[in-house]
């Protein structure tokens, strides 16, 4: 079930029950006190644009949570188109539950299918090439989860979740470690030591950087950070093959095509997660 999917210590669950307290506190006042507690209803929630939905089962949890009772049809399921006016699900239950919960579901189903959305829009972009488009760590605290599940349902794939699951020498590691090869070489010894099987990533601003870097080995990845879409081929070239190759800075909508076309292996974009208008979706009685 997706309310078990689980990175690190975190669960869909765990995220949803933290919300649920954040939003409830110590109980829905205005509900308890305007709607009688044996009342039942039935809600719709739908589309008042048009998208690719991400959260479905998100949305659906809240309710379930708040009461193992709630009944939940789900129409359109998470990577799917919608359109204007297309019901997404039907939630039938207690009034009480459907008020209370209703906030909560729209705001997790609105803001994945934003990041949905936008990221199917950037995949589309890439189509006929041979790029995959990642998504980074710059995500919501505490959503992280939820935001790289909308990436997926867009069409893309996820980076790393977090700092334990790759290992990343970024710009601030290498000036840290006092260069390029001892960092390399430090990271080597350290996952030998704590026999640790991570895929190691560097970023490099240059092609001095770049040439160190080739020169020193024992990556698996070579991140292009801030190289133009012509720096890029060039440094594939030079590259040749021998470490898979990401290009990353300043790529949106406008000039995404024209990176992928370099033949660079992956575009990482922050923007998937951290720059989203979330898609217009709404709840009505049934």
């Amino acid at each position: 079930m997706v309310f078990l999917q689980k990175f690190g210590i975190m669960t869909i669950d765990d995220i949803i029950k933290a919300a649920l307290k954040e939003d409830i506190g110590d109980g829905d006042h205005t509900t308890l006190a305007t709607v009688p507690a044996d009342a039942r209803g039935k809600v719709k929630m739908f589309a008042k644009q048009s998208g690719i939905v991400s959260g479905t089962e998100v949305a659906k949890r809240v309710f379930t949570l708040l009461d193992p009772n709630t009944n939940v049809e789900i129409f359109i399921h998470d990577g799917e188109q919608i359109n204007k006016g297309d019901d997404i699900m039907h939630i039938s239950g207690s009034d009480q539950t459907l008020l209370t919960g209703e906030r909560l579901a729209l705001n997790f189903i609105q803001r994945m299918s934003g990041i949905a959305t936008f990221t199917n829009q950037l995949v589309e972009s890439v189509k006929g090439t041979s790029c995959t488009i990642l998504d980074t760590r710059k995500t919501t605290p505490c959503n992280r989860l939820v935001e790289k599940m909308a990436v997926k349902a867009g069409g893309a794939d996820n980076h790393r979740m977090g700092l334990y699951d790759m290992i990343m020498i970024k710009d601030n590691h290498v000036d840290f470690a006092g260069g390029i090869k001892k960092a390399i070489l430090s990271v080597n010894e350290y996952l030998r030591k704590n026999k640790k099987e991570l895929k190691i990533e560097i970023e490099v601003r240059n092609f001095d950087e770049l040439a160190e870097v080739l020169e020193t080995g024992g990556v698996h990845r070579i991140m292009l950070d801030n190289f133009s879409p012509e720096e890029i081929r060039k440094a594939i070239a030079i590259i040749d093959g021998k470490y898979e190759t990401e290009a990353s800075g300043g790529i949106g909508i406008d000039n995404i095509r024209r990176y992928a076309e370099t033949g660079v292996d992956f575009i990482s974009v922050g923007a998937l997660t951290h720059q989203i208008k979330s898609l217009d979706i709404s709840v009505t009685t049934l």
